[in-house]
């Protein structure tokens, strides 16, 4: 992964491949780009000009425009990198960390090839430290684990130096610090995402796990076919049971002896989701490989957590399977038995991520965590309501929504709180079976909520994230989210974590 340091040398005598610096939107109708705090150096060598040469080239500043242009003597960077910050806040005021960390993340996409580059971007405290490293970290991310980088491949931007952070400040350096294991795990959910479905299955990823669990000192435990079958896992096993590949729940746990609350997430893992018998079109299956972004964004934040080494229990739950059509596959009208002994009636069995949640949730519940969050790309209801870029927030309890909500804001993921309308639980209702997995197709994001609120235990707090839009990015890179793969949830989950751990929640 790229390296990272503070540095204490000064933008102009820094030696690196690229300066990169900051230029916000001057205000007023006739107001060019103004140089950001930072870049101070870097435009007397333009002789204080340097707003009107980006001007010239056609910079404004708006939020991610990359202006690259030659030094000029008198800096030892050959190329200097103006990143566009938007309109320039107001007197006594900062830039907000989203905007630092979606510009760090532009300009380290657009040094792809390039070995070192020096961040002179606007820092005035230790959360504007944390918020450019981040961006620029998770910005310098690609996954080549398939092509074999030949001519005219270029890798990510190997080092970075952040100019302006103090490294002998502790503040600082613990931004940075963080930052860096934030990143390392957000990236490494990526590539779990991004990883073909021939080799990633249940199994792999529980090895996955396994290793990762053992290298941070964080508890695993793996139930396979015979041990889910043994312990009347019906929601995992009924979901697997068309592939090849046979089901797992894994069980990750961090502790901390001083810890006094305890947190669980569970995330759901479906390897590969071709609908099963209730098969998805072409043009619908081509990127389903993703749909166990949730377990992996649950599996980067528990190891996040153990780290960072946070004063609160966390318990990740991976409900990991590969749904496929086969002979032995679930049918639409089979009626599954539960790990809570409730019977669901399958009406579709590409409604299939809720039924392997569920097993999860119940069996989360027996350890009576504190709370409870579920992670999923869930339905394409959610998508259709909040588009491609802000995951839907419910719970059982509103105050906690409203706290998960403003903690995902906090992180800098946008999120968005959903009711869960008791009027739409009828539409489940099942002549067979206790609940059916299938309801209204109107509010289908909302129903599916209401399904997986049926498994939670008796008096636990419950959230679920359902981040079908965001955790697979198909569009163009923006800011530090890359094509493919993007971590979603998981620096959500790492902040509820640290709040918990602080007292603020529960």
């Amino acid at each position: 992964m790229t390296a990272l340091t503070l540095s204490t040398a000064g933008a102009a005598t820094l030696r690196a491949d690229a300066v990169v610096v900051g230029i916000a939107k001057g205000t007023g109708p006739k107001a060019g780009p103004v140089v950001a705090p930072g870049a101070e150096a870097v435009d007397k060598a333009f002789g204080g000009k340097l707003a009107g040469v980006l001007e010239t080239l056609g910079a404004s500043g708006a939020e991610g425009e990359v202006t690259k242009l030659p030094s000029p003597s008198g800096l030892k960077a050959p190329v200097v990198l103006a990143v566009g910050l938007g309109t320039a806040p107001e007197k006594d005021e900062a830039f907000a960390a989203e905007v630092l960390r979606s510009a760090a993340g532009a300009a380290a996409r657009a040094l792809t090839g390039t070995k070192k580059a020096a961040f002179a971007l606007p820092v005035e405290a230790a959360e504007d430290v944390a918020a450019i490293a981040e961006g620029a970290l998770l910005g310098a991310y690609a996954f080549t684990a398939y092509q074999d980088g030949g001519k005219g491949a270029k890798a990510p931007l190997a080092e970075i130096a952040l100019i302006g952070a103090k490294p002998r400040d502790k503040a600082h350096k613990a931004a940075a610090e963080r930052a860096i294991t934030l990143a390392e795990e957000i990236n490494r959910a990526r590539d779990l995402v991004n990883t073909p479905p021939n080799d990633l299955y249940p199994e792999s990823f529980a090895a996955v796990a396994t290793a990762a669990a053992k290298e941070h000192g964080v508890k695993v435990q793996v139930l396979d076919e015979k041990a889910l079958t043994k312990g009347g896992y019906g929601g995992i096993l009924g979901v697997g049971t068309g592939s090849a590949n046979g089901p797992r729940l894994v069980r990750i746990a961090y502790t901390h002896p001083a810890a006094a609350k305890s947190l669980a997430f569970v995330g759901k893992g479906i390897t590969y989701d071709s609908g099963g018998i209730s098969l998805k079109p072409a043009g619908h299956n081509e990127t389903m490989k993703c749909d166990m972004a949730g377990a992996a964004a649950v599996f980067a934040a528990v190891v996040s957590a153990a780290r960072l080494g946070l004063k609160v229990n966390v318990t990740g739950w991976l409900a990991l399977a590969e749904n496929m059509p086969s002979g032995t596959a679930t049918r639409p009208g089979d009626v599954l038995r539960m790990y809570s002994g409730k019977t669901v009636e399958v009406l579709n069995t590409d409604a299939e991520g809720r039924l392997v949640l569920a097993d999860a949730l119940a069996k989360a519940s027996e350890e009576n965590p504190d709370a409870i969050v579920d992670v999923a790309t869930l339905t394409g209801a959610m998508m259709m309501a909040l588009g491609s870029r802000t995951f839907g927030v419910m719970a059982n309890d509103d105050a906690f929504r409203t706290a998960v909500h403003e903690t995902a804001e906090e992180a800098g993921e946008p999120s968005w709180p959903m009711p869960l309308p008791a009027d739409l639980r009828k539409g489940m209702d099942s002549p067979t079976a206790d609940i059916a997995n299938m309801g209204e197709r109107m509010g289908g994001g909302l129903v599916a909520g209401l399904f997986l609120k049926e498994f939670v235990g008796e008096g636990i707090t419950w959230a679920h994230l359902d981040i079908a839009g965001p955790a697979y990015n198909e569009g163009a890179p923006f800011g530090y989210t890359p094509k493919g793969g993007t971590g979603s949830a998981v620096r959500t989950l790492v902040r509820l974590a640290e709040r918990t751990a602080d007292g603020e929640l529960g």
